[in-house]
């Protein structure tokens, strides 16, 4: 398949490999043919089903996830970040358009010499790297509004 504009595919973070499409259907409660362009995680999917099922969520957690039921039912746009990890390192962070990278890394060269590249002919340079990069001091920030390919970091 094509991700289309986005950079890169499964297995990183960049838009390529985080952003899936979702339908949801519940005739007579949620509106047909409406389009909404909310930023959710899979952790959001536990906190809105709670609410859909008519339960709390427990208090004695925090939970990561939030509610989207406002989304669903009148196309509400709910302003949150979303962090993203590979594995145990905080890659990425998306708010609203804005998305700030303090680290990139596509795949090793090791993978690669055998073959598996995860940016087939998407070579962006600084962005999509075969070594783990720290911009920690200095994230790499892109629009994704005006580059959702993630192409031109903000300078």
């Amino acid at each position: 398949g094509s991700n289309g504009p986005f950079l890169c595919g499964k297995e990183t973070t960049f838009e390529g490999g985080m952003r899936e499409p979702a339908i949801a259907w519940w005739p007579g409660r949620i509106p047909a043919g409406q389009i909404s362009y909310q930023l959710g995680t899979v952790m959001d999917l536990f906190t809105t089903s709670l609410t859909l099922a008519g339960l709390q969520p427990p208090t004695d957690r925090q939970l990561d996830g939030i509610d989207l039921s406002p989304v669903l039912f009148q196309n509400k746009i709910i302003s949150r970040p979303v962090f993203y990890y590979r594995g145990n390192e905080l890659m990425a962070v998306r708010f609203e358009l804005y998305k700030a990278h303090y680290w990139t890394w596509s795949n090793s060269w090791e993978e690669l010499q055998q073959g598996i590249n995860f940016c087939p002919g998407q070579n962006v340079t600084g962005v999509t790297t075969h070594d783990q990069r720290d911009y920690t001091i200095q994230p790499l920030l892109f629009h994704l509004g005006r580059d959702p390919g993630e192409r031109y970091p903000i300078r």
